[in-house]
């Protein structure tokens, strides 16, 4: 698994195993990020540049990856200086995440370990639950963008 850091608030790692492609983990790594507040609103992502270096993948790819989250209405260039976030759904305390983590190991995740699961399978049936019972944050606030306009 590769890595990037730089003076931004995120991080960002691929892993090349997963059958996801490098754009889209970038992607969903910059949701998630938003949807914990690890990001927040003109936070600014790492530059193309650095990303590149770090992971050892194709410029494009990082491009992309900036493109779909402008297209998204996630992020939005600055010509010279950079990509930033520019709307982030709503987020939930750091201590209801800390619950919410600590409820999930103590529960779900030992109730599954405990019938045999390894970790391939114990997040390949989390993310088939959470595919089929929640959508995202960012569906959640479009939906309800939407509905308001009406």
């Amino acid at each position: 698994m590769a890595h990037v850091e730089d003076s931004c608030p995120i991080s960002f790692s691929l892993d090349f195993q997963s059958g996801v492609p490098p754009y889209l983990q970038i992607v969903q790594q910059v949701e998630a990020a938003l949807r914990l507040g690890h990001l927040r609103i003109d936070d600014r992502l790492p530059r193309v540049k650095d990303v590149v270096s770090s992971l050892a993948i194709n410029p494009n790819t990082v491009l992309k990856a900036y493109r779909t989250l402008e297209a998204k209405g996630i992020a939005g260039g600055r010509p010279g200086v950079g990509t930033f976030i520019v709307s982030a759904p709503s987020t939930i305390s750091a201590d209801a995440v800390a619950r919410l983590r600590s409820e999930l190991i103590s529960g779900w995740l030992q109730t599954a370990r405990e019938a045999g699961l390894g970790q391939d399978a114990i997040v390949a049936l989390f993310q088939f639950a959470v595919n089929e019972s929640i959508p995202s944050a960012f569906e959640e606030d479009s939906l309800a963008q939407s509905d308001g306009q009406s």
